[in-house]
């Protein structure tokens, strides 16, 4: 999170609100060709922010591009219920934004829909959105309004090794101290010497964040099962129009879900894998530009036609 420039990236981003959750966004530049919008779903004890060095690279090239905070993270308000942080509650919120925006953008070419990116466990989030609008509205091409759906950093069940013994301990701490004593265990276990105005951030965010939500989105992340069968039922890998197209991409030091286990999770899908250099877990912050230009090629070969005996995705 160290990348220069990660908060003072706000040239064309304005503040707002989307599907009644906090947002920020960015819009292409008049005259430029509209494309379908963006939605950015931030992970655990993340927040729209994290999007900030992407939003404005990704509307200059034609998208609105949109980022939320899930509901009780940061500054999107949520109850004492655990309840709502469910997977599937914040999936119910992520496809009230996702036609929300759709709504919005008119149907304009190349027709209705959002491609969504989901990182970490806003891709579990995302996940389960998109199959919840198949299992509502049938199978086919996005399933419902989501146009194209990207894993980012996110893998095919509950995290394992040692970040699951982290998430563990994030729950011990939480329950006996508090945020406070989150916060010192996540600066203890985070070795970086960030900026002042990050450390003052990241504090802010955590303490801004709902306690009962960042349990039990940790307790989701140590629950998740294995859907990658789900979601392969909605992917069509054969070069046709009608499946969901689908883009599992990673840092390559990503230490959450290992490169290799989100390779798998993509062979298994039968979609493109992108391994991003430069990142670990958090490629839009570290290594913005290959994120951004990974994430255009994939959308690229989702909007524009496709000629006879092309594939509708990059290969791996």
């Amino acid at each position: 999170m160290s990348a220069p420039g990660w908060l003072d990236a706000r040239s064309g981003v304005r503040a707002g609100t989307a599907g009644g959750l906090a947002a920020i966004e960015a819009h292409p530049p008049a005259g430029a060709a509209k494309r379908a919008p963006v939605l950015f779903v931030p992970g655990f004890t993340g927040s729209k922010e994290d999007f900030l060095p992407v939003l404005a690279p990704i509307a200059e090239a034609g998208y609105r591009a949109v980022a939320v905070d899930q509901r009780g993270q940061y500054e999107s308000p949520g109850p004492d219920d655990p309840a709502a942080y469910t997977v599937e509650a914040l999936a119910a919120d992520l496809m009230i934004v996702v036609a929300g925006l759709s709504a919005e953008s008119g149907g304009r070419p190349p027709g209705p829909g959002v491609h969504v990116v989901g990182h970490s466990f806003g891709g579990l989030v995302a996940r389960a959105a998109v199959l919840a609008g198949a299992a509502g509205l049938g199978r086919g091409r996005g399933a419902g309004l989501v146009r194209s759906l990207t894993l980012l950093d996110s893998g095919p069940a509950a995290i394992r090794g040692p970040r699951r013994e982290g998430l563990m301990g994030v729950r011990a701490v939480l329950a006996a101290q508090g945020p406070a004593g989150v916060w010192r265990q996540l600066r203890n276990d985070d070795d970086r010497e960030l900026p002042p105005d990050v450390l003052a951030f990241l504090e802010r965010r955590l303490w801004a964040s709902s306690p009962v939500g960042l349990d039990t989105m940790a307790a989701e992340v140590l629950a998740e099962p294995d859907r990658v069968a789900d979601l392969a039922l909605l992917v069509d890998s054969t070069g046709g129009r009608e499946g969901l197209p689908v883009l599992v991409a990673f840092g390559a030091d990503d230490d959450a879900w290992s490169p290799h286990v989100q390779a798998e999770m993509a062979a298994r899908l039968g979609v493109p894998a992108v391994s991003i250099p430069g990142a670990a877990h958090s490629p839009a912050i570290e290594a913005p530009e290959a994120t951004v230009s990974a994430l255009l090629a994939f959308w690229r070969r989702v909007d524009e036609p496709v000629g006879p005996g092309e594939p509708s995705c990059p290969a791996r």
